[in-house]
């Protein structure tokens, strides 16, 4: 019998480029206090949000994954043509199907690139990075694009005092290709669907078809706070250790842009120390879910906070539940 033949890539892969896009409008918390009966003092207090950004009706969640893309390319150093493989995160890409990853491959100039959606909410950028890693290192791919683009105004009502005031609409985007030294570290990633009621959308396609009105998301917040605080630090931690580092090692600590309190309640639970730099890009764009980490990992360099090398840890949890976390070094 003739052996089968398979793909073997380089050792390492590593993120190149990064590109980010933010909705066009700055809401305040006085704009969309009133219809929870609530006030910017309490919604600061309870969520460290000042504003969050929200697109244009006009604006759709293809544009900002489009020019996220584009400056990512731009960042690493290639042409679109030699992407070889789109991986998107979204959950507020308002067709089943054709997915959002074809058509973004297709407007870039990637096609005919292998492109696919997943659906992980605020935990799917680092679920794609982890699969771009894969992918790189098997030799399935060369180059990887992994997307976060969320237009989360598309699915709220304004009278929700659980989780739609939070939200926000962006895109991040990174280059994943091959590198000669490690530079992402294993992932760490899991689930529990015994939460999958915590975060959810009040109605399924189905019942809306049946008479339902059209889903918004909704959340228990209490509990999610509380296995958020609690159960993603020793996640991200194992994740350290999983990498050969310590937190000593870490230069940038980037999770999931939910809730301040949850990021500090984490910092606490992980222990580093005070030369640990921490994204805090959801007081001013809110929680825009898988775009999150890309977007508080801009600021960061936008700040003067991080640099290309830098060891930065980054995790995402969310809808599902599901969560993940890797060590990743700067592009």
């Amino acid at each position: 019998m003739t052996a089968m033949k398979t793909t073997r890539g380089p050792e390492f892969a590593r993120m190149m480029g990064l590109g980010v896009a933010r909705g066009e409008n700055i809401v305040t918390n006085d704009d969309v206090a009133g219809p929870i009966n609530s006030s910017d003092e309490w919604i600061r207090q309870r969520t460290g949000i000042s504003t969050r950004v929200r697109a244009n009706a006009d604006t759709s969640v293809l544009d900002l994954a489009e020019r996220a893309s584009r400056e990512a390319i731009a960042n690493a150093g290639i042409e679109s043509s030699q992407i070889d493989t789109v991986i998107v995160s979204t959950i507020t890409y308002p067709r089943i199907t054709p997915g959002l990853s074809p058509r973004l491959a297709d407007l870039i100039g990637a096609t005919p690139a292998a492109a696919w959606d997943i659906s992980a909410a605020c935990a799917g950028y680092c679920y794609a990075i982890g699969q771009a890693d894969a992918l790189v290192r098997s030799g399935q791919s060369t180059y990887v694009l992994v997307v976060g683009a969320e237009k989360m105004s598309d699915f709220i009502d304004p009278e929700d005092r659980t989780i739609s005031f939070l939200l926000g609409d962006a895109a991040g985007a990174v280059v994943i290709g091959p590198s000669d030294s490690p530079a992402i570290g294993p992932t760490i990633w899991g689930s529990d669907g015994s939460g999958a009621e915590l975060i959810t959308e009040t109605a399924s396609w189905l019942e809306v078809r049946d008479g339902a009105a059209f889903p918004t998301l909704r959340q228990e917040g209490p509990t999610v706070y509380k296995w958020a605080s609690f159960q993603m630090g020793p996640v991200a931690l194992r994740a350290v250790e999983a990498a050969g580092l310590t937190p000593d090692d870490i230069r940038a600590f980037i999770p999931h842009q939910a809730n301040m309190r949850i990021i500090d309640q984490m910092i606490k639970q992980i222990g580093f120390p005070d030369s640990v730099v921490v994204g805090r890009d959801i007081a001013d764009s809110g929680n825009t879910s898988a775009a999150s980490i890309p977007l508080a990992t801009e600021r960061l360099y936008r700040d003067g906070l991080v640099k290309s090398g830098d060891y930065a840890l980054q995790i995402g949890f969310g809808a599902g539940l599901v969560y993940a976390a890797q060590v990743v070094v700067l592009p």
